[in-house]
């Protein structure tokens, strides 16, 4: 099999780094331009991330001091629900050892003690990794864990220590011919089998080439454009966390993302409701400083009807994106790309496969871009325009639809929370709804349901926040004398 991935940045060498480990007969070449620069901004990922370094064999240490990275245990939100606000979402599954309801055990502390603050609800769900969270510590072999890295040192790192078998041509794409079968060839020079689009939002060969159909989801996702800069640290030792920090603000919300030697920020906003250039007012504003490079990326919020048409396979930008809230631009890179080699063991590739590639994606795509969509849907902001039109958002039957993970933004949280009374645990959609103070079931349908036991209801539930205390308090004696995130990396990464 002869395959051309057109685009590098972090998605070319991705691909081509999961294909050359897949594939190491197959004859894999990457085109790039050098006058084409890189998105480059995406710094943050999900626990995910480490599956696919560990396919593909990356060293995680040298990794890391190439790529000026640190380690990533939690995604804060700030202000998202009302202004002053704020929650967690851990990484890893919940500590549900001892839980007598679940994870439940929770809500009924926060029924009895209604004055318990949501940020409250992961401290006791997820002990162990929050301790470590809110002493800023880290301990690799205890914690659950992804990464914050420069995404252009990453897209480097991967062309110079993994693809050293994959054809790199540095060559601009100036004609594209077509025939029966899709690309023939490019330039009238390149000819492949396969032809891999990691060209971005451009989408050079399945948007601009094929003409694939682009299904905007911007009914569902309200941000479309971002302003993005690089700060440095004033205090690195307290600022140097171990997790994203998400803060809603007048139009949208603002990343902070703390690397070894810098700070990724970016501004994430809806120009329906601010100009680009007031956006960067507000921006600057909130960082206090206007001496800084910033740049402006324009974002295509939806995915293509179909992602392989004829001979041509999208990956990354080129295929779709969701926003980049909950890090997830690096995440569908690599699901994509193991849906695609799960299309691509047999023989032949027919129709079916084909099509097959096209559901997997979708679905993990539209699964995913309703969970993003949950933390719009719950807010309770309505100081500005933007968040106003958020609260007084019609949810209506174009969104309630029916993906076998996430089963539609309403039916995830309404009806599932109706049927049992709890939240699946194996997904953040619990965490979310926590912070946002929507809970799985609510005193008035206990009474409701139980009202000749509720004293001794009461008593179980007493006895279930006991427990939880519990657990909290002998993890935070578990990390008192770990070594900060800061230590950690100056002594075993960057030594």
């Amino acid at each position: 099999m002869k395959v051309i991935i057109v685009g590098g940045g972090s998605a070319g060498w991705m691909t081509a780094t999961t294909l050359i480990k897949a594939k190491p007969n197959w004859d894999i070449s990457l085109i790039e331009s050098k006058n084409i620069s890189t998105v480059g901004v995406g710094e943050s990922t999900l626990g995910f991330i480490k599956n696919w370094c560990d396919f593909v064999g990356v060293d995680e240490d040298f990794f890391l001091k190439e790529t000026d990275g640190s380690y990533k245990l939690s995604i804060k939100f700030t202000d998202f629900y009302k202004k002053g606000k704020a929650f967690h979402y851990p990484f890893g599954n919940p500590d549900l050892s001892e839980n007598l309801f679940n994870i439940n055990d929770w809500w009924f502390k926060k029924f009895l003690y209604p004055e318990t603050p949501n940020s409250d609800y992961a401290d006791l769900i997820y002990p162990d990794q929050m301790a470590y969270v809110n002493n800023n510590k880290f301990d690799k072999n205890k914690c659950t864990y992804a990464y914050h890295f420069d995404a252009t040192k990453f897209g480097l790192w991967l062309k110079e220590n993994k693809c050293k078998k994959v054809k790199h041509i540095i060559d601009d794409i100036k004609s594209i011919e077509q025939d029966e079968n899709g690309i023939k060839s490019l330039n009238n020079k390149y000819t492949a089998d396969l032809f891999i689009d990691c060209t971005g939002f451009k989408s050079l060969l399945l948007d601009k080439t094929l003409n694939e159909p682009f299904e905007s989801y911007e009914d569902m996702l309200p941000n479309n454009s971002a302003w993005a800069t690089k700060i440095s640290y004033k205090d690195k030792k307290k600022e140097l966390k171990p997790y994203t920090n998400c803060t809603a603000y007048n139009n949208g919300w603002i990343w902070n993302i703390p690397l070894w030697s810098r700070i990724g920020t970016g501004y994430v906003y809806s120009d329906k409701f601010v100009s680009d250039e007031d956006a960067l007012q507000e921006f600057k504003k909130y960082l206090g400083r206007d001496d800084l490079e910033f740049k402006n990326i324009k974002m295509r919020i939806g995915i293509h009807k179909r992602l392989w048409v004829k001979n041509v396979v999208a990956i990354g930008l080129s295929a779709g994106f969701i926003e980049p809230l909950e890090s997830n631009g690096l995440w569908t890179v690599h699901q994509f790309l193991m849906n695609l080699l799960r299309n691509l063991e047999r023989e032949k590739i027919s129709q079916w496969d084909k099509d097959n590639f096209t559901y997997m994606c979708k679905m993990d795509y539209h699964n995913f871009a309703e969970f993003v969509a949950i933390h719009y849907a719950l807010s309770h902001r309505t100081d500005t325009e933007y968040w106003k039109a958020n609260f007084n958002k019609q949810w209506d039957e174009k969104l309630i639809t029916l993906a076998p993970r996430h089963p539609g933004v309403m039916r995830l949280l309404a009806e599932n929370r109706r049927i049992d009374f709890t939240f699946d645990s194996t997904t953040g959609v619990h965490c979310i709804a926590a912070g946002m103070n929507w809970s799985p079931t609510d005193l008035n349908t206990i009474k409701y349901n139980e009202p000749k036991n509720l004293v001794n209801l009461k008593y179980a539930w007493l006895n279930a926040i006991k427990k939880l205390e519990s657990k909290k308090e002998k993890s935070e004696l578990k990390v008192f004398t770990k070594p900060t995130l800061y230590n950690y990396l100056k002594e075993n990464i960057y030594k």
